[in-house]
């Protein structure tokens, strides 16, 4: 059993900061490509900012020079820094990983619950 838990979402005002955390738990052997995506009311879930485990990150256009995506392989972490925030940041915001649970295993997706990340004008 592999489980994602977010953290970190809440209320802020525009122009503002928040760090979205996201700890993998459970039988892990190893975690390749983890992610972030958001979906706002009525619209599809996007893409925000993938991190591989080797190779060059992504981002979406509409986040580039605000937020940075990171994590720490030792505490099986992704992180989501997000500064000057805007109101169309508003969304649930969502981890995502890919997991081998051992070293003959395939990878398979993960999802976490979800956190509300709310930016006011």
């Amino acid at each position: 059993q592999v489980q994602l838990v977010e953290s970190g979402g809440g209320l802020v005002q525009a122009g503002g900061s928040l760090r979205l955390s996201c700890a993998a738990s459970g039988s892990i052997f190893s975690i390749n490509a983890m992610g972030w995506y958001r979906q706002a009311p009525g619209k599809q879930r996007e893409m925000v900012a993938i991190i591989p485990s080797g190779g060059s990150t992504s981002y979406a256009d509409s986040v580039k020079g605000r937020f940075t995506i990171s994590r720490d392989n030792a505490k099986n972490t992704v992180y989501l820094q997000m500064n000057s925030l805007k109101p169309e940041d508003t969304a649930v915001y969502y981890c995502n990983a890919a997991v081998q649970v051992n070293e003959l295993s395939r990878s398979n997706y993960y999802w976490g619950q979800g956190t509300q990340v709310t930016v006011s004008s």
